[in-house]
């Protein structure tokens, strides 16, 4: 393929004029196209026009595959990491953008040939030595290092890189990721994962997926972690520490679980842990097969982290947790994890379904029944969360809602809604079939109206639409 430099020359006025012929000559073998190759493309876009995240994620390409290979030093917080990601161009491409905050890049290739590249926020933008054509695939690496970010969300909570007193902590819903790893942050591009991850010996590195290998040298040791199904970039973690780990097997199918404890959380978090092959069976058999080749859970201590997040294969809890929450992380490996929204507007479909699991699993052991949950909070909901009429699960206000209530709680209240409307066998039908048909895919909330309007097509659900999903304030009594 024949390339033009992508430098753009500042000609000064007392430059020597260049003759017209020798001018058109260069103009037109740089933008010869076809066969010819050359300078064809444009750059992607910076952003995939999220509706709240207009920065999140970026055009022009897809994600396959991330392998991140990353030594950290917990003593001088210091993380040293090469990023290779395979993808396809989805356009003909002269650039192309990967999110990253914070940290120094220290050299990007495109096909192993040095490429050009300059940062602006969160933008890392790349510039082959050749264009990348439509449907090509192609593997850009970045060497990087530095001390990685805390971002604070606009809802002020944590995440990003979270230094803990013996290692630290990875978190990235909505946006974190992008502080420990360049990549295509957006829930939209899903993609496999090997992540290796060296620490100082006595420490561990759990992550996603299965770990594949485990090897020590000069003390250090390294842990190899593969994930083989798709997995958005908000749902990688990376937990580095002490801990206490068990390999359990769960279920009639010996699925693998990696359990791993922090020794100040160990003993108080045992009898709910216990629990995990019972969940695990439970949730599978409300809402079908489970959807990863392993489980497990990552418990750091209480000051880690103020929330638990439902990160890919095994969930992460900031200390002891109680069952309900343990309930509502896993069912999101379900509904979140391999049915992933989207865009961020299409959070509550993560939120409803894990929210409303704990109704369920608590109906189903001697607590409130589902119903009965409804009543409260349609009665009293507003007791325990004031906002949870502020706005419709479908559209929170902003950025800084798309975790408060009304996705949550209005949006257990939608799902609740629409079990009365079809009943329970055809429920379970309904929501066992969105977790198959949207296997490890993503969806948005038009996608899962029609599915429910399709399942059950002689009832009519526009009144649910309008007044509990998409309805402004408090409906009328139900």
């Amino acid at each position: 393929m024949v390339s033009c430099p992508h430098r753009i020359t500042v000609v000064s006025r007392f430059a020597p004029v260049v003759p017209a012929a020798l001018l058109a000559l260069a103009l037109t073998a740089c933008s010869a196209g076809g066969g010819g190759g050359g300078v064809h493309g444009t750059p992607g876009g910076a952003g995939v026009r999220d509706p709240y995240f207009a920065k999140a994620g970026n055009g022009g390409y897809d994600v396959g595959h991330y392998d991140l290979r990353l030594s950290y030093d917990p003593a001088r917080r210091h993380l040293t990491g090469t990023a290779q990601l395979t993808a396809r161009a989805t356009k003909d491409l002269s650039a192309f953008d990967l999110d990253l905050t914070g940290l120094t890049v220290e050299e990007v290739t495109v096909e192993g040939r040095p490429a050009r590249f300059s940062r602006a926020g969160q933008e890392l933008t790349v510039r082959p030595r050749e264009d990348l054509d439509r449907g090509e695939t192609f593997q850009v690496t970045v060497r990087y290092a530095g001390t990685p970010q805390t971002v604070t969300d606009a809802d002020g909570s944590k995440e990003g890189w979270l230094p803990t007193a013996d290692g630290a902590l990875a978190l990235g819903e909505p946006t974190g990721s992008m502080a420990w790893y360049p990549g295509n942050h957006h829930p939209s591009d899903k993609a496999s994962y090997d992540i290796t991850v060296t620490v100082p010996d006595g420490l561990t590195a759990v992550s996603n997926g299965e770990l594949r290998d485990r090897t020590s040298s000069g003390g250090r040791t390294t842990f190899a972690w593969h994930t083989g199904e798709p997995m958005a970039s908000y749902l990688a973690t990376l937990a580095i520490g002490r801990f206490e780990v068990t390999t359990p097997t769960v279920g009639e199918r010996h699925l693998p679980a990696y359990v791993a404890v922090d020794p100040v959380s160990a003993a108080a978090s045992r009898k709910v842990l216990a629990q995990l092959p019972e969940i695990m069976d439970w949730l599978e058999t409300n809402f079908g097969p489970y959807p990863f080749s392993s489980t497990g859970v990552i418990v750091d201590r209480e000051e880690d982290a103020d929330y638990a997040l439902e990160t890919q294969n095994r969930p992460v809890f900031p200390g002891p947790t109680d069952t309900f929450t343990l309930v509502h992380e896993l069912a999101h490996q379900w509904y979140g994890d391999s049915v992933t929204p989207k865009t961020w507007r299409d959070m509550w479909l993560n939120e409803s379904f894990a929210t409303y699991a704990e109704w369920l699993w608590g109906e189903d052991h001697g607590g409130d029944t589902a119903e009965e949950t409804f009543r409260e909070l349609y009665d009293h909901g507003v007791d325990a969360y004031a906002d949870l009429w502020d706005f419709p699960p479908a559209e929170p206000s902003g950025a800084a809602h798309i975790s408060a209530h009304p996705v949550y709680e209005r949006g257990a209240m939608v799902l609740h809604k629409i079990r009365q409307a079809v009943g329970d066998d055809a429920f379970y039908d309904l929501v066992q079939g969105w977790a198959a048909a949207h296997r490890h895919g993503n969806v948005s909330t038009a996608d899962f109206t029609a599915f429910v309007e399709k399942q059950a097509p002689d009832v009519d659900f526009s009144g649910i639409w309008k007044d509990w999903l998409y309805g402004d304030g408090k409906p009328d009594r139900p």
